[in-house]
């Protein structure tokens, strides 16, 4: 890949699945124009895909045709890739956009996969959260190849995409073209999502706060097929017109485009929304968000924006709120709550979704890291299981002898503890602190003992092992 080339390409590059339309194309505001169009396989027209202007959702007819009238404030206009087509992308940053010449009609043509794609893969990036070239040194030295080696792992058939889960620069965003070089070079298409550190500040207010990101990445919500999974991608970052002040909030705009966007597709598929801010926790609306996916009883959120790494059930909605690409802010190996720095690794089968986390630089068995501390008159044994949900085992043993399992506790990684806590540390970056977690197992034992050993099995049946010389 000539990556010069590439970045040079950037600033005339804009989009991401959509089309961008012309400055003229709704010349009379608040007048109806209507919008028409082809969706096409080769010569043959698709039926049943659906077009957004982010107001409206429509379907395509028996020929591939559509037409819709533009909201006046619509911007764009982009397709819900269907499954068993590829995705298209520049250098794959996923940009499916086509300029007809007409300003008014907008034709999309799909080219089919040579494979079946009910079973695929995708990969959750986490804020990568590059702030200067010695930050994008450190993604390009190592989380890039790292992933590179386990897309490599997973296969040379695997259907495999990317999700960039927000936080894509720290402000800078004359580094976005350094990490769609980092994508080039990751070699699958990637989705990208708005995070808190993407945003235009200065500019007015929310409406305003993602211009420079729509003219690199397109929407800032959008859907995808891929198989048996309906893929939708959100922004729940609302800027509130005052610099870096923001809150977790899903428009209602975005929220009545959603459930247009879930009404014409079937409810057993499986859901998988992608977004910045977790929304169990931290979405001030998440009640209306929660009471669109009733109708669905298989939904996975994959979001970000924490630094550290949680599962949480709500709703009947599992949220994976992921451990970043860049750990600490790049000033070291791992998260504030002691998770490596890394990316999570999601296998589809028709409905069935599995995953892990994979530690940049470490194997994939590297599923717990292990502390033993001495105490006046007793040992203490810290787990950190970072990848836990109620579904985990977490057992231990003393000199091989089984001890049961291990108590689940509140704490601090001692890790994150040494290289984090105080107010001269990290070097560079002070503001970086060792967080709290529940994804601590703890227990005490006789100093006479020599080794500790504990095993985890995740809920996919999968066995990690770790053990520490006592003495």
């Amino acid at each position: 890949m000539d990556r010069r080339k590439f970045i040079q390409s950037v600033g005339v590059l804009t989009g991401s699945a959509f089309i961008a339309l012309k400055a003229n194309a709704f010349s009379s505001p608040g007048v109806a124009e209507t919008i028409k169009g082809k969706v096409t396989d080769g010569k043959k027209g698709v039926k049943n895909v659906a077009i957004s202007d982010g107001f409206s959702v429509v379907l395509t007819d028996a020929k591939g045709s559509y037409s819709l009238t533009p909201n006046a404030r619509a911007t764009s206009i982009f397709m819900s890739t269907p499954a068993g087509y590829e995705f298209k992308t520049d250098y794959n940053v996923a940009r499916h956009y086509e300029n007809t010449g007409s300003k008014n009609t907008f034709d999309f043509k799909l080219q089919a996969l040579k494979q079946n794609d009910n079973n695929h893969h995708f990969i959750i990036w986490a804020d990568p959260q590059v702030k200067n070239k010695k930050d994008v040194k450190q993604m390009m030295d190592t989380s890039v190849p790292d992933t590179m080696e386990t897309i490599k792992g997973l296969g040379k058939d695997a259907l495999v995409h990317g999700i960039c889960v927000g936080d894509i620069v720290w402000d800078n965003h004359e580094l976005f073209p350094d990490y769609n070089a980092a994508v080039a070079q990751m070699g699958i298409p990637f989705f990208q999502a708005l995070g808190n550190h993407d945003m235009d500040y200065r500019m007015g207010g929310d409406e305003t706060s993602d211009v420079t990101f729509k003219k690199v990445y397109g929407p800032t919500y959008y859907s995808f097929n891929r198989g048996k999974a309906h893929y939708v991608v959100m922004d729940d970052v609302r800027y509130l017109g005052t610099e870096r002040e923001y809150d977790g909030y899903i428009t209602e705009d975005q929220l009545a485009w959603l459930a247009k966007d879930l009404a014409v597709i079937d409810k057993s598929q499986l859901l998988i929304i992608n977004l910045h801010i977790p929304v169990y926790n931290q979405v001030k609306n998440n009640k209306d968000f929660y009471a669109l996916l009733t109708e669905f009883k298989n939904v996975h959120i994959m979001s970000g924006h924490t630094h550290y790494n949680a599962n949480n059930l709500s709703n009947g909605v599992f949220e994976h709120n992921h451990g970043t690409v860049c750990g600490g802010w790049w000033t070291g190996p791992i998260c504030g709550d002691g998770t490596p720095r890394g990316y999570a690794v999601y296998e589809v089968n028709g409905t069935a979704i599995k995953w892990y986390y994979k530690s940049t630089g470490l194997p994939i068995e590297n599923q717990l890291s292990l502390y033993v501390e001495k105490l006046t008159n007793q040992m203490r044994l810290i787990a950190n299981v970072w990848n836990y949900d109620p579904e985990w085992k977490v057992e231990y043993f003393l000199d091989d002898k089984p001890m049961g399992a291990l108590p689940k506790e509140i704490g601090y990684d001692p890790l994150a503890v040494t290289l984090y806590k105080g107010d001269q540390l990290p070097a560079g970056r002070h503001f970086v602190e060792p967080i709290q977690t529940d994804h601590l197992f703890v227990t005490h034992f006789d100093p006479a003992v020599n080794k500790v050993r504990v095993d985890v099995t995740d809920r996919f049946g999968n066995k990690y092992t770790s053990e520490v010389n006592a003495k």
